[in-house]
């Protein structure tokens, strides 16, 4: 590591794998930006860092919103430090068959992940390439090879692997890495929702799971944070591009 400590933000990380990933990187002594919608609900999230004797800051944004993402950059690098650690991994669900699916569903969908993925991004590279370090690492899954019902998230996780390969093309001169992390079915809120969308039990659901999983479990957001934490380490300066699915076993 660096003789300062890294600044890392991750969006989306109120709950679920950001907030994991959060705790993670701030056990690997790096200060961390919470952020999330709304910053009470970030409190939760740093408490926990702060308790653990890491440094954080809640920070509430739209990530689908440029204004409040700049801002948002702008405070981090104020209080925190200039952020060269990004972690996008702010998502929603708007799952729904594709006759079904109104413009909002998919609007929605898009600006989180896509559009959010991209402002982030834009606003955050600015403080890596001055620094000739980053470490960019964006959220897919495995959704992004097909996934009945969920046309816009599909389509939002595969854009973001194809926005992962190009940008590493573009920052990898200036010594900043991006890659992307698909995970598999991972126990969070949002695949309990989607078990509460398709009226089954969520312990049956993840049953049903894990019996296609060749480890035979689902996975945990730790599981997706531990492999966060290594794309974001010192020691993975020379993998970029990647997508590395989380998933339990092979994946295309």
């Amino acid at each position: 590591m660096s003789e300062e400590p890294r600044v890392a933000i991750v969006t989306g990380a109120a709950r679920g794998i950001g907030a994991a990933t959060a705790r993670r990187l701030a056990a690997d002594r790096m200060a961390v930006a919470v952020v999330d919608i709304e910053e009470a609900a970030t409190k939760e999230t740093v408490d926990a860092i702060a308790a653990a004797g890491g440094r954080a800051l809640g920070v509430g944004a739209d990530v689908s919103d440029r204004d409040q993402v700049e801002a948002a950059v702008a405070r981090i690098a104020t209080e925190l430090g200039a952020p060269t650690v990004l972690v996008n991994n702010a998502g929603v669900l708007r799952d729904n068959l594709l006759f079904k699916m109104t413009n909002a569903d998919w609007d929605t969908v898009m600006g989180v992940h896509l559009r959010g993925a991209f402002l982030f991004s834009q606003a955050a590279q600015k403080h890596m390439v001055e620094r000739k370090w980053g470490r960019i690492v964006n959220l897919s899954s495995t959704s992004a090879l097909g996934n009945r019902g969920q046309a816009n998230y599909a389509a939002a996780k595969a854009g973001l692997q194809g926005f992962t390969k190009t940008l590493a093309i573009e920052l990898g001169p200036f010594g900043v890495t991006v890659n992307a992390v698909a995970p598999g079915f991972i126990v969070t809120d949002m695949t309990a929702a989607t078990a509460a969308r398709m009226k089954v039990d969520f312990d049956d659901f993840q049953k049903h799971a894990a019996a296609e999983i060749p480890v035979r479990r689902p996975g945990r957001p730790e599981d997706v944070a531990h492999t966060i934490s290594f794309l974001a380490s010192e020691g993975a300066g020379f993998v970029s591009g990647q997508v590395i699915y989380v998933a339990g076993g092979p994946r295309d």
